[in-house]
């Protein structure tokens, strides 16, 4: 360690022994002294600090070079016992998900990377008259420390697995900043008036917590979307990821626009540029390879998803039912609807007749679509046709398959999902063009209108399923609906609906308690009644078995 870095630390210490003296010395007191020492170290690099993004549960440091996060530094008070606070739940989140980050009470610091502690080194000690001596080896290890921490590369990944668990853990404390910043928040904050535009178009008991899952779990998979599309991986940032969001989800790129774009939260940025720069060095094209190999069992886009949620919050995982779908089963599902099509209503190319409207109202992640344009593809082959594809797709495919869904993760993935699908099958989409799944609840019929500019975008998606919903001949309900015993779906529309099912022959059921108001059941009276509209077609659903089996459902 040369002289100068000698007197950087002499001046540091000074600051620090001149602050303890004065009587009434803070951990925030110090604040500048390190900030000084940090950026004198390497010019280049500067640590911020800001109260209410700290107050929002950020790390009180976050040390970056140029726009490019490096690091975080948390501060304690002088003397603080760096072990308790290392056992906290506040640094047990930064560990698992930042992976560069000190841990320091000004004297003592502890560098962890990757959750693991790397280095300690102490520059001195505190006497009882709060002077403080200088240790000289210890200055030294300190310089070492901070220069490693500064000049640690951030980890890259080449895996799905381990990407989605990196992003996993990133989202999760986007989550926590989210709901902290919610609850400092004014009433007429913009958190608050996106929570009421969700409220008002789409989930009308969305909860803070709920609300801060699909922000967190939206942003990820917003910045994943784009990085997919991304070749140059060296200009990839927030404000590009806008840009970058594939057309095919035009809903996707006004919200993620709107929540993680220029107009993202200050305070919760921070969070967001670690996903970002985790994206950036992530090696997409391995990542993209692995998403192409496909098994009979398992399809690598889905599992990414999975893996992700299990990192990200497994009850979540429980509570939103998200788990796979074997593939055998949803072929099984396709095959036989693609049977019935050509052998009861004389259509010779079942699924890909340009006349058979298909709809998967709650489609997460959309393995049952993916799964009808694979046969699709796979019978034209068969009949030689494969050269058309590019035409068929564009004018008898997109315009007539459909899907809903209601959560916002898996509304991303299956737009991902179905796009790797159409582009790796050779299909080019159009400027113009989108995929038709939309962010809506297939069991609410309202249409609404907003004036307020976030909630009209919203509003629009949901107005457009619903027309969609309406007015197109339907002839396919397929999927996996949801199973809630507890339904919180109850709206006029389909609980009017469902009122036929609590009767047969016109004489009232008779039960004290059914399970009628299970979401399935809903799902099955939804299929029903889209199925009357167009006047015949065909349901393939998986469900409970419950409703073959009690006599409670003999309404059904």
């Amino acid at each position: 360690m040369d002289t100068t870095a000698r007197n950087l630390f002499s001046a540091y210490l000074r600051r620090v022994q001149d602050e303890l003296q004065s009587g009434n010395a803070t951990e925030r007191t110090h604040y500048s002294a390190l900030k000084a020492l940090v950026e004198s170290i390497q010019p280049e690099v500067k640590a911020s600090v800001e109260p209410k993004r700290i107050e929002c549960g950020a790390p009180d440091f976050i040390v970056t070079r140029g726009n490019i996060p490096l690091g975080y530094i948390e501060a304690k008070d002088v003397g603080a016992p760096l072990l308790k606070a290392e056992r906290s739940n506040q640094l047990k989140r930064y560990f698992a998900s930042l992976p560069n980050i000190i841990l320091t009470d000004f004297i003592t610091f502890r560098w962890y990377f990757d959750g693991n502690l790397t280095d300690e080194s102490k520059v001195g000690r505190v006497g009882r008259d709060n002077r403080i001596k200088a240790d000289a080896d210890g200055v030294e290890k300190t310089y070492r420390l901070l220069t490693g921490f500064l000049e640690k590369e951030y980890p890259s990944v080449g895996t799905s697995g381990d990407l989605a668990e990196r992003m996993a853990r990133l989202a999760h404390l986007c989550r926590e900043t989210i709901v902290s910043t919610f609850n400092v928040e004014d009433k007429a904050g913009s958190l608050h008036a996106q929570l009421e535009a969700f409220r008002d178009n789409l989930i009308p008991d969305l909860k803070p917590e709920d609300f801060a899952d699909m922000y967190a779990q939206t942003i990820a998979y917003g910045l994943f979307a784009a990085r997919c599309e991304c070749e140059n991986p060296k200009r990839f940032s927030r404000r590009e990821a806008a840009y970058l969001i594939p057309k095919t989800n035009p809903f996707l790129r006004e919200f993620f626009d709107h929540v993680a774009g220029p107009k993202l939260d200050s305070r919760i940025e921070w969070g967001v540029d670690d996903l970002v720069e985790l994206l950036r060095r992530a090696d997409m094209a391995e990542v993209l390879r692995e998403f192409g190999k496909r098994t009979r069992r398992e399809d690598p886009v889905v599992h990414f998803y999975e893996t992700f949620l299990k990192a990200y919050d497994p009850k979540v995982r429980e509570m939103r039912g998200v788990y796979y779908t074997p593939e055998p089963v949803v072929s099984y599902i396709v095959r036989s609807i693609d049977h019935v099509l050509k052998s009861e209503f004389d259509r010779p190319d079942g699924l890909a007749d340009p006349g058979v409207y298909i709809l998967d109202p709650a489609c997460g992640t959309s393995t049952f679509l993916f799964e009808v344009i694979k046969h699709i593809y796979e019978h034209l082959q068969g009949k030689g046709q494969a050269g058309v594809w590019d035409n068929y797709v564009e004018k008898h495919l997109l315009p007539r398959l459909f899907g809903f869904e209601l959560l916002m993760a898996p509304y991303a993935v299956a737009h991902l999902k179905l796009s790797l699908l159409l582009k790796e099958l050779g299909y080019k989409f159009k400027s113009d063009e989108r995929i038709n799944i939309y962010l809506t609840n297939s069991l609410e019929e309202a249409m609404k209108k907003s004036q307020v500019f976030f909630a009209r975008f919203i509003s629009e998606e949901a107005n457009t399923a619903a027309a969609i919903k309406k007015d197109l001949p339907i002839m396919v309900v397929l999927g996996n609906p949801p199973y809630s015993g507890i339904s919180a779906n109850r709206g006029d529309w389909i609980t009017a609906l469902l009122r036929d099912y609590y009767q047969v022959d016109g004489k009232p059921l008779g039960e004290k308690k059914t399970w009628l108001q299970d979401d399935y059941v809903k799902f099955i009276r939804f299929a029903q009644w889209r199925i009357e509209q167009t006047g015949h077609g065909i349901v393939g659903y998986i469900s409970n078995h419950a409703y073959l089996d009690n006599p409670t459902f003999r309404g059904i």
